[in-house]
């Protein structure tokens, strides 16, 4: 009798508009459609809901099992939400699975997130060659390396593979905040993006820096390519190691400290990303050099670093020519003849101020100290 009256209460508890719905229609759910009602009964292995006038709804057999932890939680009465998985099994009732209706639920959960662009903070799970692996709702989730921020993304410029998996890793174990971009539910994958207020940034950017400005920031990163410089929060710049000075760099960090105040000039802005130059801001060299350099001159000049093609020989700060390998046959030969550090005469055998461009030619096996 006890039992009898509480599945009288279950009919009359308020119901979602979901249940409303099916009690107004007559025609039966569809498979994989979801719907919803009170818990009717709960035995050792079946669950009963009331689906209204199209049913009778059980959760059994694997679906019961797959449920279990939610099930053992459920009391008579209690509103659910369930998948349908057949709609008229061999007792005439319809088949529901918790698991699928729940995988269901996120998916749309998903969607939504999407478009409302609804930030998600995620711990990072793990880190393969493309980007980091995350987790959400229990359904792994994809952040390629191309949409990490600038802070966060791999600074390899020779885009070695291995190089970027060393960095990438080094964010397992960190919260970052980010937006589901792509959800596949046949994949069971989301994809994910740091870059949430990516077209936001590059307007910001295009509307508020032009080529040509001269500004104040701080060293925020050195790597072997270059200088990364904060303009303001959320938004740096990248000084190629090309555009540091008029003279040879080799190291960055033998210049630079993280935190400096440097002082840059705008040299491109191209699909988000700006290009600093420190040289800008000196007077070129070469320009003046011109004066004082032409073809077939003699000068003397000190070797300051040798690379595949020959040996880069200073004259003045600033201005350096090359000397090729060719003229010693093997590098080998070159390094024997040519030390770094000393100086040596040279003919010049092509200068070119607008291209900041010069070869030279050695003169003679003899040093001058």
């Amino acid at each position: 009798m006890k039992e009898k009256k509480e599945v009288e209460k279950v009919v009359e508890a308020p119901l979602s508009l979901m249940a409303k719905l099916m009690v107004d229609s007559k025609n039966p759910p569809e498979i994989d459609a979801l719907v919803e009602g009170p818990v009717l009964s709960v035995e050792k292995s079946s669950v009963y809901i009331d689906l209204g006038p199209v049913g009778t709804g059980i959760i059994y057999g694997r679906e019961f099992i797959n449920a279990r932890d939610v099930i053992k939680k459920l009391n008579i009465g209690d509103i659910i939400t369930a998948k349908v998985v057949d709609t008229d099994n061999s007792d005439g009732y319809i088949e529901l699975s918790l698991k699928e209706a729940r995988q269901a639920i996120i998916w749309s959960e998903a969607e939504e997130a999407i478009k409302s662009k609804k930030a998600l903070e995620l711990m990072v799970k793990d880190a393969n060659k493309g980007g980091l692996i995350v987790e959400w709702q229990g359904i792994q989730g994809f952040l390629p390396a191309s949409q990490l921020k600038s802070e966060h993304y791999p600074r390899i410029e020779d885009g070695d593979k291995d190089k970027i998996l060393v960095e990438l890793k080094k964010l397992i174990g960190k919260r970052i905040a980010m937006t589901i971009i792509s959800a596949l539910p046949k994949e069971g994958k989301l994809i994910f993006s740091e870059k949430e207020r990516g077209v936001k940034e590059k307007r910001e950017i295009s509307g508020k820096y032009s080529v040509g400005d001269e500004l104040d920031g701080s060293v925020s990163g050195l790597v072997d390519f270059g200088v990364f410089v904060k303009l303001e929060d959320g938004i740096e710049g990248l000084v190629h190691i090309s555009e540091i000075g008029w003279g040879l760099v080799d190291d960055p960090r033998k210049i630079f400290k993280i935190g400096e105040k440097i002082r840059v000039k705008v040299i491109e802005i191209k699909d988000g990303k700006i290009s600093l130059s420190i040289k800008a801001l000196k007077e070129n060299p070469w320009k003046e050099a011109e004066k004082r350099y032409k073809k077939s001159d003699e000068v003397t000049g000190v070797v300051i670093k040798f690379n595949h093609y020959g040996a880069l020989v200073s004259l003045e700060e600033g201005i350096a020519g090359l000397v090729h390998i060719s003229e010693f046959g093997t590098e080998e030969k070159l390094r024997k003849t040519l030390e770094l550090g000393r100086t040596y005469s040279f003919v010049i055998t092509l200068f070119d101020s607008k291209e900041q461009k010069m070869t030279l030619s050695y003169k003679e096996k003899k040093e001058t100290k």
